[in-house]
């Protein structure tokens, strides 16, 4: 039998890394549990009235967030709070798949216009590596607002 995962991040600040990660992907925060958020109510403003109404103190209130992918298909990614830096390259990175079907120029520019939108959203353009054929179809190298590396494929 196969297994479902999740992915999970460690973070100075989940609830800012989960923004950034939400609309990357085009992933939605989940209620908080037993609350049926309303269509139109931002699913983050529910989870600041349930925080509140069960006592959380201010501190943890930034302690976990998470998304999940809305067709139900893709992992659930999982934010957590540490208080470490980074300070060595992923042993782990995450592949977006940008370009889905293109090829050479076409494929390059699907993923130049990708990489302004999430630079636009707080990521930072790392490097680009060009088509290698028959190796590689080319790549952007990209780093998120707390500097996890991630690729644009």
């Amino acid at each position: 039998m196969s297994r479902t995962i999740q992915v999970t991040f460690d973070a100075h600040d989940p609830k800012t890394l989960s923004i950034f990660w939400r609309d990357a992907l085009g992933y939605v925060h989940p209620g908080p549990p037993g609350v049926t958020v309303e269509p139109g109510t931002d699913p983050l403003d529910a989870w600041d009235d349930f925080l509140e109404q069960n006592n959380v103190p201010m501190a943890r209130r930034n302690s976990a967030s998470a998304l999940e992918d809305p067709d139900g298909t893709g992992p659930r990614i999982f934010f957590q709070q540490v208080p470490e830096d980074k300070v060595a390259k992923n042993r782990l990175h995450l592949d977006l798949r940008a370009a889905p079907g293109l090829d050479g120029d076409d494929r390059m520019a699907a993923l130049e216009k990708e990489c302004d939108r999430l630079v636009a959203l707080g990521a930072k353009r790392v490097s680009r590596s060009e088509p290698n054929l028959p190796l590689s179809a080319g790549f952007i190298v990209m780093n998120d607002p707390e500097g996890n590396e991630f690729c644009l494929d």
